[in-house]
């Protein structure tokens, strides 16, 4: 087995043995009483995750952010398996902190304790790949790799997405009400 089939089949095995949970955003349903303004998904008692409520078009922000961090992680694949290194620190970089990732993170997470530093950690994680890349250290960056993954998984088995209207998450993150009249 040439070194290029067998990182490709050690990164293969270790992405097909991740069970990615998604972020679900539930359907839109009318609610009443003591929901107070949250649209909730089919209600799964075996689903133990913690909500993450977020207002629809975060919800759909967030989904498309993780979409990117995964076509990231291809191309972090794709790219080690040739010894491309360049390309490796480059789209580790997309999934690494930076202060607009740190902010982004703090607002999806301002309404569930604990997520932000939880979504930090994926993004702190993730700069060691790119240290690895820069490093031209091939194992490393499939070590650091495997880490940044496990973040994941440990993300999307704790947290799930809750769409929520604009009353409940001001009411929520403690935002102050708009004066009546005032537009934004």
């Amino acid at each position: 087995m040439t070194r290029q089939t067998c990182t490709f089949t050690v990164v293969l095995a270790l992405l097909t043995s991740l069970a990615l949970p998604t972020l679900v955003a539930p359907a839109a349903a009318s609610t009443t009483g003591a929901e107070a303004g949250m649209r909730t998904a089919a209600t799964d008692p075996l689903d133990k995750r913690k909500p993450v409520p977020l207002l629809a078009m975060m919800a759909s922000h967030q989904k498309q952010n993780m979409r990117d961090h995964l076509k990231a992680v291809q191309e972090i694949v794709a790219a080690i398996a040739t010894d491309d290194f360049a390309t490796v620190e480059k789209s580790a970089g997309r999934i690494g902190y930076s202060d607009q990732m740190g902010q982004m993170c703090e607002h999806m997470g301002a309404a569930a304790p604990g997520f932000t530093e939880q979504a930090m950690t994926f993004h702190h994680t993730a700069d060691r790949i790119a240290e690895a890349a820069r490093a031209r250290d091939r194992a490393r960056v499939l070590t650091e790799l495997g880490a940044t993954l496990k973040t994941c998984t440990e993300c999307h088995s704790a947290w799930k997405q809750q769409v929520v209207d604009d009353a409940t998450w001001r009411r929520l993150t403690s935002a102050p009400q708009p004066a009546t009249g005032e537009h934004h």
